[in-house]
């Protein structure tokens, strides 16, 4: 069952994006919606929370995702394959009027993230997030750095590793592969959990 599950998630997009622009973003965006939510919001920790994504961002990573040497995410690396530009634009503005999702943040883990994410770690040379993504995790729509703000930690650590482990390549000029070849697994947890509950 669950490989028919997969195998359809997979071979559907190719039918619907295959009708292009007489669809709505809306009804595009119901392939993405099996994975991240009616409202862009992931219920599985592992994906992404893409509601309110800064569309120049968004676009972005739909590209990238189309060549696996830049972002090698099987899933959605076969899913895009099908996407016109106009499909892109259409789901990142559809996506981009989509509230935030808020999590909150560990006790535990509020301390360094905070320590992290406000002002880097000098001894370990790890820049502060807050320099490119904002005092709130809202990122910068012009630069290209997304939202962060209320993203799964589980999905930000993935991303740090991938980054670190040179499986995700399309940062601007190299900056996340630079900051996380510096990060333990301890300082990934940390400012992630902070990030969940950053809003």
């Amino acid at each position: 069952m669950k490989k028919f599950v997969l195998t359809f998630i997979l071979c559907f997009p190719l039918v619907l994006f295959a009708q292009e622009n007489t669809l709505s973003a809306p009804n595009k965006a119901v392939v993405c919606s099996a994975c991240h939510g009616q409202q862009g919001n992931s219920p599985n920790p592992d994906w992404p929370n893409i509601a309110g994504q800064h569309p120049k961002y968004f676009i972005k990573q739909l590209n990238d995702m189309k060549d696996s040497a830049l972002r090698n995410a099987p899933t959605m690396n076969a899913l895009v394959a099908t996407l016109s530009k106009q499909d892109m634009d259409d789901l990142a503005a559809y996506y981009a009027k989509m509230p935030l999702a808020k999590g909150s943040t560990p006790k535990e883990f509020l301390t360094r993230g905070e320590q992290i994410y406000r002002g880097g770690d000098f001894a370990k040379r790890i820049t502060a997030c807050i320099a490119c993504h904002g005092p709130k995790g809202t990122g910068n729509a012009q630069a290209g750095f997304p939202i962060l703000s209320g993203q799964h930690a589980a999905y930000t650590v993935l991303q740090l590793n991938a980054f670190k482990d040179g499986k995700r390549k399309n940062d601007l000029n190299h900056i996340m592969q630079d900051i996380s070849s510096r990060m333990s697994q301890e300082d990934m947890e940390a400012v992630a959990h902070y990030i969940e509950g950053l809003h």
